[in-house]
Formats: structure tokens, sequence, C-alpha cells
């Protein structure tokens, strides 16, 4: 019998707490129906590739950035929960689409003030839309971008 064998690490996006999915304030990502993946809170407001791979998309609000990582698995990065309704206003984009990232490279800045100003929530989530399986190494702990936190 094969057994699927987890062996790629992702790092964390974000200085700050990490969460397993379901403590998100949002049903679509806590019952993981985006996907299996986890969430930083109470960080500093930029977020990092937490692997290497090419950015495949950034979303016209720039609230989110999808990233193929090198091994083929989709990346979503989704940054703050109804920030979509901000129209761009709190995100500042570092890369580009088609870039080539490693973990570490910074993707985008979040403006905190702004979002919490609007009654928004800043938690950072990090899914594999098409990914069921896979293994948070830590939880509820503040980590940095050097910790690896999700196996796959």
């Amino acid at each position: 019998m094969l057994f699927f064998k987890m062996k790629n690490i992702l790092k964390s996006v974000a200085n700050g707490r990490v969460l397993p999915l379901e403590a998100v304030q949002d049903e679509v990502f806590s019952s993981k129906m985006m996907g299996e993946g986890f969430a930083i809170a109470q960080h500093d407001g930029h977020v990092y590739a937490p692997i290497e791979g090419i950015v495949e998309s950034i979303f016209p609000t720039l609230h989110a950035i999808t990233i193929e990582c090198k091994s083929g698995e989709k990346l979503l990065i989704h940054m703050g929960l109804d920030t979509v309704e901000l129209k761009g206003l709190p995100f500042s984009v570092k890369v580009t689409k088609g870039q080539k990232v490693k973990a570490g490279t910074l993707l985008a800045s979040m403006d905190l003030h702004q979002i919490e100003k609007s009654g928004k929530d800043d938690t950072i989530i990090v899914v594999f839309p098409d990914m069921t399986k896979g293994q948070l190494l830590i939880e509820n702990q503040i980590v940095t971008i050097q910790d690896g936190l999700f196996k796959f």
C-alpha cells in the first residue's frame, strides 16, 4: 500500500500568532471550504512568501495573492476578512504576476490602522484551495517568518 508523504514545509507569512483555520472568524475559511491551511493574527502588517514559487495572480482589490509552489500546488494568501470591500486602499503589493519568489520575499504590506478603522479583521489566511490534507506544526504561538508552520 502506498501512502502520501508530506515533504514540503510552509514558513509563516508574517511575524505574529499562528492559528488553526477553525479559529478564523469566517465560516468559509474555518470550515475549510477554501482548503487546508492556517491563519496569522496579531501581526505587523508585512506579508512574506512562505515558500519558493511563482506569483500566479494578484486580485484586483489587492487583498489576495496566489502563488504556484515549486512543487506544483496552488497557495492562496488572503489578507484580512471582508477586506475586499476596501477596494485595495490598505494594501501595497510589492510583487508582480509571474515573479519568482522564495520564502521570505516581501509580497505586500497592510495598513493595519486603516483596516481597523474600517471595522475589518486583519487576520491573514493561508490556504491550499485544492488540498484536503496537511499538518499544522505549531498553533496558538507567536512565530516569525523563519518558522516552519505547515507540512504538506
